[in-house]
């Protein structure tokens, strides 16, 4: 077996990573906040993927380990109550992660499979029984996650990529076309705020992070890796997004919010487009949901190794870390208790923080990773008023789900204060 990662396979860890299920779980969303300046909201978005990408470069290169994220923070803040809490938001950011892919494959699943009314209780049946079916497969095989994971990326990648060559032949002549000018664009701030809820689509690069010590030539490859995934992924978005809102009436894009990149598919392809594109969201959605079961009960488990958790998590239950089944079940209280742009909103609080925190480490530790301070200064400036940004717009909107995102901090936080209290206590 080879035992050193080649640059295309860890930029198919970043691109593989991307687009998931996120792109298919939020593009209505997008819209529904944007207007006609989705694409703009997608490249906002996809900027501070790539400022941030920088810091992750240089933290890859100095300290390249399977830890990623968790022993770059650690790094940069030592072992303590404000890293943990970050680590923690980490684990608890996959969970929300999990639940929106969910989502998406709950609503897209009834598009095709056509057995039941396609009501709220069918979405919730649907997300609920993938998640069981996913978490079933992580314990039986491990092997078999990463062979559904390596086969999904090519199959959602060619489908995607064939979406946007049909759609951008399409828009030759569409009334719909119109939609995209500057006329039909929300303000600049809503514009901001709308990429701010979508940036979930864009998390999943850092998990070349995780790849780095196995990458081969990784002074070359590395940096190449993070840059190339996040290009190829923000160009693919704005396609995508210039197809949708150029190919749809905003009042069907409304209709068909949680399936509306199946939707996008009809004007060029008809009903044979629809369930292409319906079938590559199942797969990629269930494909996501494989690979973020693993990751998110890794990073708990390391989470417990560094004694940021509990020892209890190391245990092992039919031969995998407990923290599978909590990832799990915890998964599945979500998806079916909050509304998806909750969802949304609480994935994209919880990343723009932990990569505030990432680049304010880059910026910390720039001497030590021979970086420059500017970049990752910008890249946490950025992340962070990108995040109060879309707190306070969601704020005016929805004051429940700003205060699920920032009670789900205040959560992590907590929990690693009295464990670490309680932990001194019993030395």
């Amino acid at each position: 077996m080879k035992s050193k990662i080649s640059l295309k396979e860890a930029i198919s860890i970043g691109i593989g990573g991307m687009v998931g299920g996120g792109i298919f779980a939020v593009l209505g969303l997008a819209v529904s906040l944007a207007k006609g300046g989705t694409p703009i909201s997608f490249l906002i978005a996809g900027l501070i993927a790539l400022v941030t990408s920088y810091s992750y470069v240089k933290l890859s290169l100095k300290y390249p380990d399977r830890g990623g994220t968790v022993k770059f923070i650690n790094k940069g803040f030592g072992i303590g109550v404000f890293s943990g809490g970050i680590n923690n938001l980490l684990w608890v950011s996959y969970i929300i992660m999990l639940a929106l892919y969910a989502s998406a494959f709950g609503s897209y699943a009834p598009n095709l499979l056509q057995l039941t009314n396609n009501n709220v209780l069918d979405t919730h049946i649907y997300a609920s029984s993938i998640v069981v079916l996913a978490t079933a497969i992580n314990y039986y095989s491990i092997s078999v996650v990463g062979k559904i994971e390596s086969y999904a990326v090519i199959i959602k990648l060619i489908i995607l990529l064939a979406f946007a060559g049909f759609g951008i032949y399409g828009l030759f002549g569409n009334p719909h076309v119109a939609q995209l000018s500057p006329v039909n664009w929300e303000s600049p701030f809503k514009l901001l705020t709308a990429g701010m809820v979508i940036f979930v689509a864009y998390e999943g690069f850092e998990l070349i992070a995780n790849a780095a010590p196995d990458i081969e030539n990784p002074k070359v490859n590395i940096p190449k890796a993070y840059y190339w995934s996040v290009l190829f992924v923000l160009v693919l978005y704005i396609i995508i997004a210039t197809i949708t809102v150029g190919s749809l009436e905003f009042k069907e894009i409304a209709k068909a919010q949680d399936y509306v990149l199946a939707e996008a598919a009809k004007p060029m392809l008809g009903k044979v487009g629809f369930t292409i594109i319906t079938i590559a969201a199942l797969i990629s959605t269930f494909s996501a949901i494989n690979a973020s079961l693993y990751g998110g009960s890794s990073v708990n488990y390391e989470l417990a190794e560094d004694d940021e958790l509990p020892k209890e998590f190391l245990h092992k239950l039919w031969k995998q870390p407990i923290g599978l089944c909590i990832t799990a079940i915890a998964t599945l209280i979500l998806v079916n208790t909050l509304k998806l742009e909750s969802i949304s909103t609480a994935g994209s609080v919880g990343f723009l923080f932990i990569f505030a925190v990432v680049n304010y480490t880059g910026f910390k530790l720039s001497k030590e990773i021979e970086g420059k301070k500017s970049i990752p200064l910008l890249g946490a400036i950025s992340c962070f008023c990108a995040m109060i940004a879309l707190l306070v717009q969601h704020f005016t909107v929805s004051k429940l789900d700003v205060f699920i995102a920032l009670s789900i901090i205040t959560f992590c936080f907590l929990v690693e204060y009295l464990y670490k209290k309680t932990e001194h206590k019993n030395r």
